[in-house]
């Protein structure tokens, strides 16, 4: 899984190209589907939307900044909900006590009876006669009130409360003048009774009650001649080849033509196509009983043989294989050290010859050595050569011919080392190689760089020749056996 994640970082030039096609098809002449079928509006809920005085401290916030970010309400705040009904009341008050006005007016019993404290003061039922709220207050209007409790209240009672409460209610009677009537009407909301209010997990309190989802809708496509056209196009311009894009496409498109499809699930199908093709081919290189294993790696200038077979002896040391590594290309400045290098990384020792020297007769006496040694593998570097060079193929057919020498049967294995980078130059590589060297396996490296990888898929379906490993980097731990899964996966742009 970390090697998946590090090629599908690394191989993000193809995945994000393919990915950006996708999307840009589907667009073109797709339309959107809403991802979740609208919920039925609750009747409960419209008057919630309507009235949020009813809502507790927590769900009022959430109410009110939903209604506000989606623009079905303008802000209003918790407690001062209701400031401008309350400005009517003041006016009953003074017309309901007349004597004891000074005692009544600073008295703010009526803010008190909504708050808790009228439960606390022994003498609630004097507050109740100044509040102008017949819906809380069973005794009928101001008009009976009045004649009873206008005589205790100036004497005596109305005096006591203040002295006890004066602290509290007088910071309260200034600003809660229009704050009696907010306190009750919250509290005699039915809000308690909606259902869904205790269900704020997805999008909201407001948002779940009116039946409003987060989900986006996804848009999607009919399969038609015009969008296999198009996903055609797209194969090709990832470097899969005119022949592997229309097999890739006719499968996808056997038994889905006219139905509508998304991005996410064309990446789907296009990956199990991919897979499909390059299951066969992803075999890791063989090993065999007989010692010592010869293993010759070819390729073009600057493909990564060197540093392909420094890895590969460091995984095979890692395994308990003994391994000897034999520097082929005597041709290319500082191509021994290079090896040396790798050799030195991952604890192998590295035979070399004089620059200008015979590759093959290095070959034949790294044979020898190897043998004397007891060594499990014999890896061979060699120069690059183009494939269009007769001359340079020549000499390498000459070093097969001189190892043959030594055990008719090597070399064991013939690795062609490919540069992602080369596209579909890669398939002449290999036909070229394959006739001169008789190619076993392939290995695949800088799909790190600007690679569009779709050439692999083209090789395979082509050739049918083994994929061994892959490479997305330059450090010693970058070269991994090939999975198809998962190099599908990251060719699509799909997250696993």
């Amino acid at each position: 899984m970390a090697f998946f994640k590090k090629l599908k970082d690394r191989l993000f030039k193809s995945s994000s190209k393919i990915e950006d096609g996708l999307d840009a098809i589907i667009e073109d002449g797709g339309t959107q589907d809403a991802s979740d079928p609208p919920a039925e509006i609750d009747p409960k809920a419209e008057a919630l939307a309507t009235t949020l005085e009813g809502v507790t401290a927590s769900e009022a916030q959430q109410a009110v900044d939903h209604l506000i970010a989606s623009g079905a309400a303008t802000e209003v705040p918790a407690d001062d909900t209701a400031k401008p009904e309350p400005e009517e009341q003041p006016t009953p008050e003074p017309d309901t006590v007349p004597v004891p006005k000074p005692a009544t007016v600073p008295e703010p019993k009526p803010d008190t009876v909504p708050t808790p404290k009228p439960a606390t003061v022994p003498a609630p039922e004097p507050e109740r006669v100044p509040d102008p709220k017949p819906d809380t207050i069973p005794v009928p209007k101001p008009t009976t009130p009045p004649g009873p409790r206008p005589a205790p209240a100036p004497p005596v009672e109305v005096p006591e409360p203040p002295q006890e409460v004066p602290p509290a209610t007088p910071t309260e009677a200034p600003v809660p003048s229009g704050d009696p009537a907010p306190a009750p009407t919250p509290v005699e909301i039915p809000l308690d009774t909606l259902p869904k209010a205790e269900a704020p997990t997805k999008t909201g309190l407001l948002g779940r009650l009116l039946g409003r989802g987060d989900g986006k809708g996804v848009t999607r496509r009919a399969l038609d001649d015009d969008m296999l056209e198009q996903l055609e196009e797209l194969l090709i311009t990832a470097d899969m080849g005119v022949d592997t894009a229309l097999r890739v496409t006719a499968n996808l498109a056997e038994g889905r033509m006219g139905k509508r499809l998304s991005t996410q699930e064309i990446k789907e199908l296009l990956a199990q196509e991919i897979a499909r093709i390059m299951e066969p081919v992803a075999r890791p290189l063989p090993l065999y009983s007989k010692t010592p294993q010869v293993v010759l790696v070819v390729g073009v200038n600057g493909s990564g043989k060197t540093t392909t077979i420094g890895k590969l002896a460091s995984q095979f040391r890692a395994a308990g294989k003994k391994v000897v590594i034999a520097a082929g290309d005597t041709f290319r400045a500082a191509a021994v050290e290079q090896l040396q290098v790798w050799g030195d990384r991952a604890g192998v020792p590295v035979l070399t010859a004089p620059e200008g020297s015979d590759p093959a007769s290095l070959a034949f006496d790294a044979m020898g050595q190897a043998q004397a040694d007891g060594a499990d593998l014999l890896m061979i570097d060699t120069a690059g050569r183009l494939q269009n060079r007769a001359d340079l193929m020549e000499e390498l057919s000459k070093i097969v011919r001189v190892i043959r020498k030594k055990d008719p049967s090597a070399p064991h294995n013939t690795l062609l080392v490919l540069d992602a980078t080369t596209g579909q130059n890669a398939l002449s590589q290999v036909a070229t190689f394959q006739k001169l060297a008789d190619v076993s396996g392939l290995v695949m490296t800088k799909l790190d760089g600007t690679a569009k990888g779709g050439v692999l898929v083209a090789l395979a379906d082509k050739f049918g020749l083994p994929i061994h490993a892959i490479g997305v980097g330059e450090q010693i731990d970058d070269l991994a056996p090939f999975d198809p899964e998962d190099f599908a996966a990251a060719l699509t742009g799909i997250e696993r």
